[in-house]
């Protein structure tokens, strides 16, 4: 706690008066989010005990901005666990967001599609996930001034904010697909193998974040949004070979319906 509140009191300390309502984790494709807003932002470098990201295309900073009307925080650049950060690591920013007021926090990612009737460059609204990386960001001590030591999941993806994610994407056209994303360790993609066993255990999309950080939101009590990019198939699924370059090309190629997408919901929620 002693080094939470040292990093959230050197951030207030920048951004005074400001009071963020809303965070949105900005995945692969909409990094340059911020870019479009008056920011205030502080490089995770300068912040303590914020490590830097290592992965392409995720710069490292906290953008303060009035967005659409409300007062925002974005993570522009996450953590992944297959970077070698600790779940303590990855999940170190949402509890900093908690802190700091939030109430709501969109998490966004690039993501593979198991499931046949989805298409690359589908937007996919997060209705629930699947764990399988091998732990859980709340073992460990438990911290009673973040959230109860059991916390209940049945409902992390709040149901009413994703009617309002519906209706956001109806006002811009959008068609959004529904499904449940489940998480892997990575950096290596997943076999053939383990697709069909993703599609069996139900899962529409697969990826290598978002679902340590749902998590810890929602032991805080923060509301979670959770919308995936699907930028290409899982192994076996079109028979194509896997390649980070055609998951950043897709994402690149969506990011400004991406991003009006996000816009819109920021101004509903």
């Amino acid at each position: 706690m002693d080094k939470l509140k040292e990093a959230t009191d050197y951030i207030l300390k920048i951004i005074k008066d400001f009071k963020p309502e809303t965070g949105i984790i900005l995945g692969s494709g909409l990094g340059a989010l911020p870019d479009e807003y008056n920011c205030i932002k502080i490089p995770y470098s300068d912040i303590p005990n914020f490590q830097k990201p290592s992965v392409e295309g995720h710069i490292g900073q906290l953008c303060f901005c009035k967005a659409e009307g409300k007062n925002i925080v974005m993570m522009q650049g996450r953590y992944h666990y297959y970077e070698g950060y600790s779940m303590e690591q990855i999940t170190y920013p949402v509890k900093i967001l908690k802190l700091l007021g939030i109430k709501n926090l969109i998490i966004t990612n690039a993501s593979g599609t198991v499931n046949p009737d989805f298409e690359t460059g589908d937007i996919m609204i997060i209705r629930d996930h699947i764990n399988l990386m091998g732990t859980n960001p709340l073992i460990g001590k438990n911290n009673p001034e973040l959230g109860e030591r059991f916390p209940d999941m049945s409902d992390i993806y709040k149901c009413n904010l994703r009617e309002k994610v519906y209706a956001a994407a109806k006002v811009q056209g959008i068609n959004l697909k529904e499904g449940v994303y489940l998480a892997m360790p990575g950096p290596s993609y997943e076999t053939p193998a383990e697709v069909k066993m993703a599609r069996i255990l139900g899962a529409d999309a697969i990826g290598m974040s978002t679902v340590p950080e749902a998590i810890v939101a929602n032991y805080c009590g923060i509301n979670v949004i959770g919308i995936s990019c699907i930028t290409n198939f899982a192994a076996g699924v079109s028979g194509k070979k896997l390649t980070h370059r055609e998951v950043v090309e897709t994402a690149d190629k969506i990011k400004t319906k991406f991003i009006t997408l996000i816009k819109t919901i920021i101004r509903t929620i």
